[in-house]
């Protein structure tokens, strides 16, 4: 038995596809700079298409924040940088292949060594850019995944973003990968795609072949290659009872989320784009508790999005929800989210920087276009409007006096505006939490970005691996700084939410639950086993074990009294 981490919860029976690369063998002479040149200058072009090609392919089944990944490879492999230094080793007599590879490991060493998640992430974006470049630049064919005509389960070093847009989840049944976390692209894309997938599995290459009979455990993390006849009935009965499960949910599709003692809370659902709402509807959420914005922004390749694309979008979204309150994240760009038609200055720290409300504080313009379209939009539904990355309660009274402006120059112009629409914040940074009930007589509500204040709090890149362990949204640090949000909200008569990987967290529920939070945002599949738990629950026991976990000194400690409300 091996272990992994586990990514996208499932149990897979079947054969392995073991995923293995071609060769890359690199040639030290070329056939004379003008061969190499039209060698690469194709090999490029047929890249471009080939990320284009899966791109499309993709787009049937990813939401466009998943489609994202594939504009930052587009990005990479038309950066007239990237392709300059390679044409210049080129004409000083490097081989087409060895420019590359020189070119390429030179860029990823550079990012990987940097401690910005951003720059790390694309570090993995220059590995399956150069990688597909150098096959195409020697003729080699990388192993086409929509070619599996059988159930079976992908075995891999890694999955990169082109692999993942590749499988069909008919045939797929699920990948195990060799490297990889919690936050990798593997990792989002299980996720995204409903398929049961445990990554960081050391040793799974070396342990199977092509064939091998294997069970995989997404939600243990555990993989077994090979098993015994005991070993197959027994996971066969686990996986049966693991679908009856998920079926039996169903009876709790659009009930409301009330304990055993009568307390009711609300369970809704992140977004990144109208297309999304279909699985809002199917999942039975009670409305939108984070609708990221930004994703409007960085599918525009050339300008910002206009205010009549904004808002229709937002139209949309609010008249699917049907009344329900949808919580619209303006917009947050900057740190690791990048557009193609918008430089920002280069900073030591990004996550720190020029970002999300500052940057709209700072460029009105580009902030006025969206809150109009909000505001415009407000009329077809129950919309909430919430501020990111605010520290200071000057932030955000600054962005709330602005909203108010523009729904009176609104007005003025004749425009219909909604006069229930709250406006609030998110709370991510330490201090906001700290002040939150001060914040609380401006703001309508607060919404835990559990992300990065776990981040900032821990003073630990979410995205590294080596600090990964200090990732402890169940930290008593973090569940002070959460209850300090919830009762500073709860002092001036406002609500709290949470939509923060922490608020879909099945071990969090019963610690939430008791130090009351009000609304639980996740993506929409965790939608249904959440609510099955905060009904088996009773609030004021939750209370109790709230308070406890408040005075524990470890995440550890408040494991134990959480597992053991959750041992059934």
């Amino acid at each position: 038995m091996l272990k992994g981490i586990a990514t996208s919860s499932g149990i897979a029976i079947g054969k392995v596809y073991k995923l293995e690369q071609p060769e890359i063998v690199i040639n030290e002479t070329g056939k004379g700079v003008e061969t190499e040149l039209e060698i690469f200058d194709n090999a490029m072009n047929k890249t471009i298409a080939d990320i284009e090609q899966i791109k499309e392919r993709a787009s049937a089944t990813l939401a466009p924040e998943e489609l994202a990944i594939f504009d930052a490879h587009l990005m990479m492999a038309q950066d007239p940088e990237y392709r300059d230094q390679i044409e210049n080793m080129i004409k000083e007599g490097s081989s087409a292949d060895k420019a590359t590879k020189t070119v390429s490991d030179m860029m990823v060493g550079m990012f990987e060594s940097m401690e910005d998640a951003y720059f790390k992430e694309r570090a993995a974006d220059i590995k399956d850019v150069s990688f597909r470049l150098l096959c195409n630049i020697l003729g080699l064919t990388i192993p086409d995944l929509t070619a599996i005509d059988e159930e079976v389960i992908i075995v891999a070093e890694e999955m990169t973003p082109s692999d993942t847009a590749q499988l069909n989840k008919k045939y797929a049944l699920g990948f195990v990968t060799e490297i990889g976390g919690k936050t990798s692209h593997a990792a989002i894309m299980a996720v995204a795609l409903g398929l049961p997938a445990v990554v960081g599995c050391t040793g799974i290459m070396s342990s199977c072949k092509h064939g091998d009979m294997l069970i995989l455990d997404a939600k243990e993390g555990t993989v077994i290659v090979n098993p015994t006849e005991e070993e197959l009935n027994d996971y066969r009965q686990r996986r049966e009872a693991f679908l009856k499960e998920k079926e039996a949910l169903q009876v709790l599709l659009n009930k409301p989320s009330i304990t055993t003692d009568g307390h009711q809370v609300e369970l809704v659902a992140n977004i990144g784009s109208p297309k999304d709402m279909d699985n809002v509807i199917a999942n039975g959420a009670e409305g939108v508790g984070l609708y990221r914005t930004e994703f409007l922004y960085m599918e525009s390749t050339d300008d910002f999005p206009s205010e009549e694309d904004q808002f229709n979008a937002y139209k949309v979204v609010l008249e699917r929800a049907e009344g329900k309150r949808v919580v619209v994240r303006t917009l947050d760009i900057g740190g690791d989210k990048k557009l193609p038609y918008f430089e920002f200055d280069p900073e030591m720290n990004p996550f720190l920087g020029y970002r999300a409300i500052r940057l709209c504080l700072d460029r009105k313009d580009i902030f006025k276009t969206q809150v109009r379209a909000l505001l415009r939009a407000s009329v077809y539904g129950k919309l909430a409007i919430m501020f990111p990355m605010i520290a200071t309660i000057d932030e955000f009274k600054a962005a709330k006096d602005f909203v108010l402006e523009t729904k009176e120059e609104l007005k003025a112009e004749g425009v219909s505006v909604s006069d229930e629409i709250e406006i609030g914040m998110m709370v991510e940074i330490p201090a906001s939490a700290v002040l939150a009930d001060e914040f609380a007589k401006y703001a309508d509500f607060f919404s835990i970005g559990t992300n990065d204040l776990i981040q900032y709090s821990m003073a630990a890149d979410r995205m590294s691996e080596k600090v990964a362990y200090l990732y402890q949204p169940l930290n008593p640090s973090i569940l002070r700084l959460v209850k300090m949000t919830i009762d500073g909200a709860h002092s001036q008569g406002r609500w709290c939410g949470m939509c923060g990987e922490m608020g879909g967290d099945p071990k969090a529920a019963p610690v939430l639950l008791g130090l009351g939070l009000d609304e639980f945002s996740m993506s929409a599949s965790r939608i249904l086993p959440t609510r099955k738990i905060i009904t088996s629950l009773n609030k004021k026991e939750m209370e109790d074990l709230a308070g406890k976990a408040l005075k524990c000194h470890t995440e550890a400690e408040v494991m134990e009294l959480v597992n053991s409300v959750l041992k059934d």
